[in-house]
């Protein structure tokens, strides 16, 4: 009987002592998980504030650009407030410049003669694809005259190689003893841009005065290119046609591009 109770006692505190390791162990994953928590919340908090931190553009100073420099490069300060998007600007950036021209013409079929033309070309309308020309050209003499504005709508990206645009506007031509018209001018007008930003293009218009009696066929062709960067050479051939008569002029113009 004193052994029984001895074995019941050793029993119990057999129980009591894997109670108690059963408790210490499950408080010590408790605090190893608890542990380990925590260091993946810092962790990940450490690694957002890197993000964030890489994320942010660098200042002037870590550029080492001084204020001077910033105010005088437009395109710093457009990359300061966001990135541009680089392949619109070069479609949409005009492969070419509002000009203003005169110079000195030839006119063979009115013997030789001699006169000078005026005029600006493609005056663009706010951001539209839309420009505006004017000229005036004559004889010193006054024996053939021409003048008129047009408008241009250009079908293609203004920054491309090659433009085509349809023409509307008014136009006056006169030539002693031959005819003397004036009516709408309507026309397409067709360029070629091999050098970007003015530096050369090849133009070819073609358009039709409608006047009241008959009507005049006008054909210009005219190449620029550039001698500096706003200033210009070009030359130019014209014609204009009736049913009956035809003249031709030939004009060298100093440009200037705005």
């Amino acid at each position: 009987m004193r052994y029984q109770n001895f074995g019941v006692v050793g029993l119990a505190l057999a129980l009591v002592l894997g109670v108690n390791q059963l408790v210490f162990a499950q408080a010590s994953f408790a605090q190893a998980s608890f542990a380990q928590a925590s260091f993946a919340q810092a962790s990940t908090e450490a690694s957002t504030e890197v993000s964030t931190e890489a994320a942010t553009p660098e200042s002037n100073d870590s550029l080492n650009l001084t204020p001077e420099v910033i105010e005088q490069s437009p395109v710093l300060q457009r990359w300061q407030e966001a990135v541009p998007n680089v392949r619109a600007d070069i479609q949409n950036d005009p492969s070419f410049k509002t000009r203003i021209y005169a110079g000195y013409s030839a006119f063979p079929s009115t013997e030789g003669k001699g006169g000078f033309a005026v005029g600006v070309e493609d005056w663009f309308v706010g951001d539209l694809p839309l420009t505006v020309s004017a000229d005036y050209q004559q004889t010193f003499d006054g024996d053939r005259l021409a003048y008129g504005a047009d408008t241009h709508y250009y079908a293609l990206p203004l920054g491309g190689y090659f433009n085509v645009a349809p023409t509307l506007g008014y136009r006056y031509a006169k030539a002693t003893d031959d005819y003397e018209v004036n009516g709408a001018n309507i026309g397409v007008r067709l360029r070629l841009v091999p050098s970007r930003t003015g530096a050369a293009d090849l133009t070819l218009d073609q358009s039709w005065i409608v006047g009241d009696s008959e009507g005049v066929s006008v054909t210009q062709l005219n190449f620029g290119y550039a001698v500096t960067q706003n200033l210009r050479v070009s030359t130019d051939l014209e014609w204009q046609r009736t049913a009956d008569e035809g003249d031709s002029r030939v004009g060298i113009n100093l440009e200037w591009s705005l």
